[in-house]
Parts: structure tokens; sequence; C-alpha cells
């Protein structure tokens, strides 16, 4: 394509914007890889603009990005199905509303071979400009399901499976034994999991300081914590992978 009209350039910049990401069920991504790698993995492309069809000045104008890349697609939304929660590895995120650090977690999420992320409704939005660049690519290939997180972690604890839960209070993540079936809840970059979420917790954990009881950080950011328990849950059963 092109040519580009104001009012298509106006709708495309208006995908920037959480309402119209849902009233249209159409995102924005940008950058060769990302592209690529949207379409290699399924995502159907709506649109396809390059720099060098629709010159720079109009590419700038329906950019998110301070440089605008090369390439910019707007894709259609995907939504996934419940999985078979008897076997595998899940994580939730209970209201983690940082775009970086969800972005990030999914990305863990990839690297760590998580089957499937499942986010409570007032987590941010995976379709948010700032998330998808975040996931370097994961994005494409990992399935983030919003839903009841309460509901989610009943399901869970009523199928046996254990519910871990990263609290300040819990058990040192390492002399517990943990489990290669199980949920992992993680919660709020400032309030941690919720006190809904929280009683359904069967397995309170916690990363441990190694400062000798010396004066350290109250706490982890939620994306670093991830891959510190990710990491130790997987070291433990990497075998079965």
């Amino acid at each position: 394509m092109d040519t580009l009209t104001q009012a298509r350039i106006k709708e495309i910049r208006s995908l920037s914007e959480k309402k119209y990401r849902q009233q249209t069920g159409l995102f924005v991504v940008e950058g060769e890889k990302m592209v690529e790698e949207a379409i290699s993995s399924g995502f159907e492309p709506v649109e396809l603009y390059r720099r060098d069809q629709i010159g720079e000045k109009a590419m700038s104008r329906i950019s998110g990005m301070v440089t605008p890349s090369p390439v910019l697609a707007v894709l259609r939304q995907r939504s996934y199905e419940m999985p078979d929660i008897s076997k595998g590895l899940f994580v939730a995120l209970d209201g983690v509303r940082d775009p970086g650090n969800f972005g990030t977690i999914v990305r863990l999420c990839d690297w760590f071979g998580v089957d499937a992320i499942f986010a409570s409704e007032d987590s941010v939005e995976l379709y948010n400009p700032k998330v998808v660049q975040a996931t370097m690519g994961a994005i494409f290939r990992k399935k983030v399901i919003y839903c009841d997180l309460e509901q989610l972690c009943a399901r869970f604890a009523a199928s046996s499976i254990p519910v871990y839960g990263t609290l300040l209070d819990g058990d040192d993540i390492y002399s517990q034994p943990l489990t290669a079936n199980a949920l992992i809840v993680m919660g709020n970059e400032s309030n941690g999991i919720s006190a809904r979420v929280r009683s359904h917790v069967t397995s309170a954990i916690r990363i441990p300081s190694f400062t000798g009881g010396a004066p350290t950080a109250e706490s982890l950011n939620v994306a670093i914590a991830t891959a510190v328990t990710l990491s130790e849950f997987k070291r433990k059963f990497h075998k079965l992978w």
C-alpha cells in the first residue's frame, strides 16, 4: 500500500488507545523482526506499511516510536481457549499493571517454556504497544488468557494442582519440594498478591535475600522475581521437559 489518507492515518494512530483496540480487535506491531515473527506465528496481517513505499513523513505519522521503523503492521488480535491444566507449568499475573514488567514476564515465560499465562482483568492489556515491544516477539508464541484469578486458583486446587504464591512471608523457595505441574501467582508491583487470590494459594514461597542480615531492598521487581522463580522450578525439573 503506497498511499495513506488522513482518515486512515487517524485510524491507525487511534490503535495506540485501548478502547479503539478493543473496538476493532486490531493492534499495531513495528519493526522488521517483530512483524516477521507475527506473520510466521500465524497472526493475521490486516495491513502492512513499508517506509520505502509510503515515505518517511507518512511512516512517522502512523508510528508510535520516536524513530519510525522500516515496517509497521496492523494485526488482528488473537484469543485463546483454556488449556489443559493437568500437565505443565503456568503463571498467573495478579494486577501487574506496568507494561514493561508485563511484557518482560511474557518474554520470560517464553524462555522458560511456561505453557500458558493467565492475567487478572485489572492487569495491563496485552496489546498495549509498550507491552508488545517489551515481549520482544514472545507475544506471538505464548498464550495469554485474561480471567478471574480467584476462580482459576480454585480450579487448580480442586484438581489437586499446587497454587504457588510469591509472598514476603512465604517459605524459602530453595528449600521447598516444588512440583512440575503447578500454577505460580505473581502479584502487583506495589501491593503483591491480592487478598482474595492469596486465600487460594496452597504454597507460599519467597526468594530469600543473601545479605547475611545487612540492610537490603524490601523486595524484588516483579519481572526479576518471576525470572528467579521460573529458573528454580525449571532447574529442579528440567529433565521432565
